[in-house]
């Protein structure tokens, strides 16, 4: 399993690269392989304001649909179009590629409530056995 150490990780399986003020979003190598193949995402809008631990975006695959939750409070400044089209990016490159969004982070603080690597793989260890 994938954890890079750069991220940071949700209990809900979604990771977020903080770039100064800039969030990258998606969900993780755990999730993407769990949900199996992805077959459509629905993305919030740019613009949207999202709050920590709220509602952000919808995965839908061939084993369920999950909704994904937000790592951090913030404006929603870009999505990946690319996923409309081709939503398997999310299985192919969950951390590069199948990013969900990018996001104004309206709280930096936020991030003491995010695992790091260690955390999460820990975290995720627990739930396989």
């Amino acid at each position: 399993m994938n954890i890079p150490k750069n991220l940071f990780y949700t209990k809900d399986h979604e990771w977020a690269r903080i770039e100064g003020k800039t969030a990258y979003i998606g969900i993780t190598d755990y999730a993407q392989h769990s949900l199996g193949d992805i077959t459509f995402i629905e993305l919030p809008k740019i613009g949207e304001e999202l709050k920590q631990s709220g509602y952000c975006a919808t995965v839908e695959s061939v084993k369920a649909a999950s909704e994904v939750y937000a790592p951090l409070s913030g404006k929603v400044l870009s999505v990946n179009t690319e996923l409309a089209a081709h939503p398997e990016l999310i299985n192919q490159s969950a951390y590069e590629k199948g990013y969900f969004i990018s996001l104004e982070i309206s709280d930096v603080a936020e991030k003491t409530k995010l695992m790091d690597a260690a955390s999460y793989e820990r975290y995720v260890e627990g739930l396989t056995k």
